[in-house]
């Protein structure tokens, strides 16, 4: 097969860019779920999680069963980046949507790759090439403009600066669960690290529904369980385990810069999907953004 005498380089830089498309399409499959019946955010987030739970249980026995058993240094930095991925950032990230357009959510989501470098930076001992931040401008330009009309469209004040707190702080979480993942996955192996990560953030997130929603809740319509099931495994499980994959290969600064295709990759998602309109700003960012990600990926 080609793709077997691809450089690591180039491979990583190929599962980035897949998990960023499967990343991207969770947003498409929560619309469609809101609009097909009124699922609260926090049970939907809970249908997501159980049913990418087997998938997890099953690589993480898999890929624990002949490794070396783990430390309770180990079992800390699992848990903890358990808890600021998948599970803190999904959720502060639901609650500052309560105050904030999808649009202008996405824009400051997207700092988790700046964030992401930084902390590699400022912690991890690690350097900037010139190329990363050529990209880095180049990507956040374009999400800027394909954006700027959402900030436009912001509503009053102090809601804004409650809905921005809450989904900078969801950006925050993810980018130190994306620096710390680094190091986690060469010590662990990818598939044990995140199947054990996961498994973590799943756990908080059904304590965090039970403690917020009866069980009743989980008795939705039939087309919610298809679009949860569709969530877990093509927005959950698959670019998950791709994009720590791609952090093996490429490393976590390259890995999120990448990750910045994402909110082109929900436009035209929604534009061909939801008929939602794309605009000359829209294809104009996604334009740089894709620039920016052609100087990642080059080899």
């Amino acid at each position: 097969m080609p793709w077997k005498d691809w450089s690591a380089e180039r491979l990583g830089v190929v599962l980035a860019v897949l998990a960023a498309l499967g990343f991207s399409f969770k947003a498409i499959l929560v619309k469609l779920a809101y609009a097909t019946a009124p699922v609260d955010a926090v049970t939907l987030l809970s249908l997501r999680m159980v049913f990418a739970l087997p998938a997890f249980l099953w690589v993480g026995f898999v890929a624990s069963r002949a490794a070396p058993a783990l430390t309770r240094a180990d079992w800390a930095m699992i848990v903890l980046l358990g808890l600021l991925g998948y599970y803190g950032a999904s959720i502060l990230d639901f609650l500052g949507l309560q105050y904030i357009s999808a649009g202008l959510e996405r824009l400051i989501l997207f700092t988790y790759p700046t964030l992401t470098l930084l902390i590699g930076v400022l912690f991890l001992g690690k350097r900037l090439s010139r190329r990363e931040v050529a990209a880095l401008l180049l990507s956040y330009a374009g999400i800027g403009l394909a954006f700027a009309h959402d900030l436009r469209l912001a509503g009053e004040l102090n809601s804004v600066l409650i809905g921005a707190a809450f989904v900078f702080g969801s950006s925050l979480c993810y980018a130190c669960y994306l620096a710390g993942s680094g190091p986690a996955i060469t010590r662990l192996g990818a598939a044990r690290f995140t199947a054990l990560a996961m498994l973590v953030s799943t756990l908080a997130t059904q304590i965090h529904f039970l403690a917020r929603q009866p069980l009743s809740a989980l008795l939705q319509p039939l087309p919610i369980y298809g679009y949860g099931v569709a969530m877990a495994i093509f927005s959950t499980v698959l670019p998950v385990f791709l994009q720590s994959a791609a952090i093996r290969r490429i490393g976590s600064g390259k890995s999120a810069l990448i990750g910045t295709l994402g909110p082109m990759l929900t436009i035209f998602f929604g534009w061909w999907l939801l008929g939602e309109p794309m605009s000359m700003a829209q294809l104009g960012g996604a334009a740089l953004v894709l620039t920016g990600v052609w100087l990642v990926g080059r080899t």
